[in-house]
């Protein structure tokens, strides 16, 4: 039995007065009653917009749904609260400036009908329900006092509030850590199996999809392009796309490399730390503050050439190391040797020389390259700054030679951030941190936000410029895959600490510490 529908849905949206572009073509899928459908595909493929469609949430001053678009719901095109969604990111779907328990009670008023004291204790069932620990506590704790996946397990008792026969989830744990990642995959097939739901899941992960789903439905350039069983799908795909999709992961679960012979291991490491510390004073009320140790005595070499993946959940210290070693942050204590000198006991002005043969490459090219420059001012401004080439026409030579390194055409270089997709941008960053010819790259998260396919194209990138120039990475991840394809050593960080360091086969074949034994066990398998 179907409990929802969808008959070939199109959707365009109005550019301008005489333009339109079609976002979804057509597409025709179903979601059984009490089962998971997985919505797979990359950014720009329609999931979302199908989504907010079923929902009825599209601008209809923006939005164009062809007229002979069927969305049937249980027999009808009536909704209302039979249908729920959890969004991807709740920092900016909660409101900051009233507490959580007030935020699920106001639902239950407006849907339920609910007096002030009814919703309140429905509010605390609601809370202990999805797992936030002492619900009496927390029910007036405000989003900002919880934690990422606290303030998920928050979306997720606001949307099963009005009891729900439809659950849309739209990648509900994207900026998850991978073991918080699993706690809310589980809730949500908890929830699935004690209500009677059913879940529209939306995600680019076909990792994911292949654990959670029953069925899988997958798109690119808002059309259908394979549907079926999830096990048929993800194992037997017979559509060329989703097949490039399975591959690009496929190819992550092992090295591309070979390890390095024992002689070059051997080499005198370019960048060794030594006990490095790193405190924040907080503020803990009006008048007390308390110390807040980021990082504990963390340690580590790093040989040229050689790759170091640093893994661990959110606030494990991972981001903070990286701008530490870079003094974006003042150590506490502790050394940072290049090639021997202390980087932390330098002067500024001896310090500037190094400071180009290190760089960072942030996770979010959307928010590290400026809006107002053009990419070629962008490239420019670091080679003004340092005085590399005699002149502005040298310079401009070096940045098109960069832009070639990293896969982008010259005619770049007149065009503005916001006309690249996500994967061009990180492209562009790249770009920018080889402009002072770096040693060390400092890879802060920086495919995370990026599709599966456009990750891969990041990653060989990435590895084609280090066996070109020699270049040492410090890369930084919460996807234990792309460590493994990526790294020669992992470093696992908990609570500011190392917890265990080895070479990438023995740490995954054979770890040590409990901690990476419940971090891998976390990690979706294919299949």
């Amino acid at each position: 039995m179907k409990l929802l529908e969808i008959r070939n849905l199109s959707i365009a949206f109005r550019v301008d007065r005489h333009t339109t572009v079609e976002a979804v073509k057509g597409i025709s899928f179903s979601v059984p009653h009490n089962a998971t459908v997985a919505l797979v595909g990359e950014s720009g493929s329609g999931k979302s917009v199908s989504a907010m469609a079923i929902m009825g949430l599209l601008d209809p001053a923006a939005a164009i749904i062809d007229p002979d678009s069927r969305i049937i719901f249980d027999g009808s095109a009536m909704r209302g609260k039979d249908i729920a969604m959890i969004f991807q990111e709740p920092m900016s779907s909660l409101n900051p400036v009233f507490s959580i328990g007030a935020q699920i009670a106001e639902v239950l008023k407006l849907h339920m009908g609910m007096r002030t004291a009814q919703a309140r204790r429905r509010t605390l069932e609601l809370l202990e329900e999805v797992g936030i620990p002492d619900p009496a506590q927390r029910i007036d704790a405000y989003p900002s006092q919880l934690s990422g996946g606290q303030q998920q397990r928050v979306m997720i008792a606001m949307a099963i509030a009005c009891e729900p026969r439809l659950l849309i989830a739209d990648e509900p744990t994207t900026a998850l850590d991978v073991t918080i990642q699993k706690q809310i995959l589980q809730l949500i097939a908890e929830l699935q199996q004690r209500r009677g739901m059913s879940v529209l899941f939306i995600t680019h992960d076909l990792d994911l999809a292949a654990e959670i789903a029953d069925h899988v439905v997958v798109m690119c350039k808002g059309e259908v392009r394979e549907a079926g069983p999830a096990k048929q799908v993800l194992t037997t795909p017979t559509d060329d796309y989703t097949r490039a999709l399975l591959d690009c992961r496929a190819a992550l679960a092992t090295r591309r490399r070979a390890p390095l012979p024992a002689s070059a291991s051997e080499a005198p490491p370019l960048l060794e730390v030594r006990q490095l510390r790193k405190t924040f004073l907080l503020r803990d009320g009006w008048l007390r503050r308390r110390t807040f140790h980021a990082l504990e005595n963390v340690s580590f070499t790093l040989a040229r050439g050689q790759t170091l993946g640093v893994v661990g959940e959110s606030g494990s210290g991972k981001t903070t190391l990286g701008l530490t070693l870079l003094r974006l942050h003042q150590a506490s204590g502790g050394s940072v040797l290049f090639e021997g000198r202390d980087l932390l006991a330098m002067p500024v002005r001896e310090f500037q020389a190094y400071k180009r043969r290190m760089q960072i490459i942030f996770q979010n090219p959307y928010a590290s390259l400026n809006p107002r420059f053009t990419v070629g001012d962008i490239l420019l401004e670091p080679l003004r700054i340092h005085r590399i080439g005699a002149d502005d026409r040298v310079r401009m030579a070096i940045v098109h030679e960069l832009l070639e390194k990293v896969g982008l055409p010259a005619a770049a270089t007149a065009r503005y951030p916001h006309e690249f997709s996500g994967g061009q941008r990180q492209r562009i960053a790249i770009a920018r941190c080889l402009t002072l010819r770096p040693e060390i790259l400092v890879c802060d998260e920086s495919v995370s936000a990026l599709d599966v396919s456009v990750q891969a194209q990041v990653l060989n990138l990435l590895q084609d410029l280090q066996d070109e120039l020699g270049l040492s990475y410090i890369f930084i991840s919460h996807d234990l895959s792309v460590v493994r394809h990526m790294a020669d050593q992992v470093m696992v960080m908990r609570h500011g600490a190392v917890v265990e360091l080895a070479g990438t086969e023995a740490l995954y074949g054979d770890p040590q510490h409990p901690y990476t034994r419940a971090l891998l066990a976390a990690m979706p398998h294919h299949g």
